[in-house]
């Protein structure tokens, strides 16, 4: 929880304040489905059940929420279920996955680690997208669905399947929204759709329809000389500067600091949101053992917020100097300890409803009103 002591004033940018995290979808590990690759019953979210998207659709909070079973190599391979909620608190968890590893193209890709960490914001022109990681056992890379009702998804594949970046491990896609009708909707910028991807630094990404992306690049070995040239007729005389191309690679974002919550790593949370100051985006810090916050845990996860320019989403503004929601000890414990990752955010009834992973292990939410 936010620790009145420590926490600094909410900049008049960020969202928020929230209220401490509350626990939700408790006691819901009975689920049980047909495993798809295997043709065995799998109780698919007996191990945990975390890390969850959020949208809503007919005037319902609807949540994709991670369940993990306890079979096979890694002890547990991902699936993606959906749950409903009329209050955002109470919810009715579905027994069947939406999005899960099957017999189909995607197979070596998401077998046997399973589906992870969904995000998923509604379309301009209706239906839905989510973006989720496809881990084989041993690499995660961030894929792409769609679908019109949040229950029969198509899979798309790879989000950077046509570039250069295909085999390079990615997750964490935040696609940019803005609130449109109470609701967020993904937004363009520019004529482009943005997302926010990476683990450990923070990339950026444009698409033209919301399934295939192409990550920001930058020249990062750039060749430069001086040259004089005398008066000609379509310049006066002078020195100036030559540019050769160099490598291209991506364009970091953010990155970790030092001494703070987020020295260790950095990676996007839910959709951000396009407001009157700038794209918001609240994002996950780890804190780094030996380099990091020494009043905080060592490899704690918890979330910051930062803005970027409007008119340029790969130039950050502001970021927050403190965590804006910590853990109460009783949350802390689980799969992985001390995890506070804020993962699915919804604007329902006037109410931002922020919906977090809490220790790799349960789902929790905190609340706050939408000011503007």
């Amino acid at each position: 929880m936010t620790d009145p002591a420590r926490a600094e004033a909410q900049p008049d940018w960020a969202l928020g304040p929230f209220t401490p995290p509350r626990r939700v979808l408790e006691g819901r590990t009975e689920v049980s489905s047909v495993c798809a690759v295997t043709g065995q019953t799998v109780a698919w979210a007996s191990k945990d059940l975390f890390n969850p998207g959020a949208v809503v659709r007919e005037g319902r909070i609807c949540l994709l929420v991670r369940g993990e079973d306890h079979v096979g190599r890694y002890a547990g391979t991902s699936r993606i279920g959906l749950a409903t909620s009329a209050d955002g608190v109470s919810f009715d968890l579905e027994p069947d996955p939406v999005i899960a590893p099957a017999d189909d193209r995607w197979h070596a890709w998401e077998w046997p680690g399973g589906c992870e960490d969904p995000r998923v914001v509604e379309a301009p022109d209706g239906g839905y997208v989510c973006t989720y990681t496809a881990f084989d056992g041993k690499v995660g890379a961030l894929f792409v669905a769609t679908s019109a009702d949040l229950r029969r998804w198509t899979k798309h594949g790879p989000a950077f399947g046509q570039t250069a970046y295909v085999r390079l491990p990615s997750k964490s896609g935040s696609i940019v929204t803005e609130l449109r009708d109470g609701r967020l909707v993904a937004a363009r910028i520019d004529g482009r759709y943005w997302m926010y991807w990476g683990e450990g630094v923070i990339y950026a990404a444009t698409s033209e329809d919301l399934v295939r992306w192409r990550p920001i690049e930058i020249d990062i070995a750039p060749e430069r000389y001086m040259t004089f040239s005398p008066a000609s007729e379509s310049r006066a005389a002078g020195w100036f500067i030559d540019r050769v191309p160099g490598v291209m690679g991506l364009r970091p974002i953010a990155g970790p600091r030092r001494r703070r919550y987020d020295s260790l790593l950095t990676e996007p949370g839910p959709p951000a949101v396009l407001t009157p100051d700038g794209v918001v985006l609240i994002y996950n810090g780890a804190n780094h053992p030996e380099r990091g916050d020494a009043t905080a845990p060592a490899f704690a996860y918890q979330p910051g917020q930062m803005l970027l320019d409007g008119a340029d989403p790969t130039a950050v503004i502001a970021r927050t100097r403190e965590p804006f929601l910590r853990l109460e000890p009783s949350d802390a414990l689980g799969q992985v300890g001390n995890v506070c990752f804020a993962q699915g955010l919804v604007a329902f009834q006037g109410v931002w409803w922020l919906y977090l992973g809490l220790a790799d292990s349960r789902i929790g939410v905190a609340t706050a009103l939408i000011s503007r």
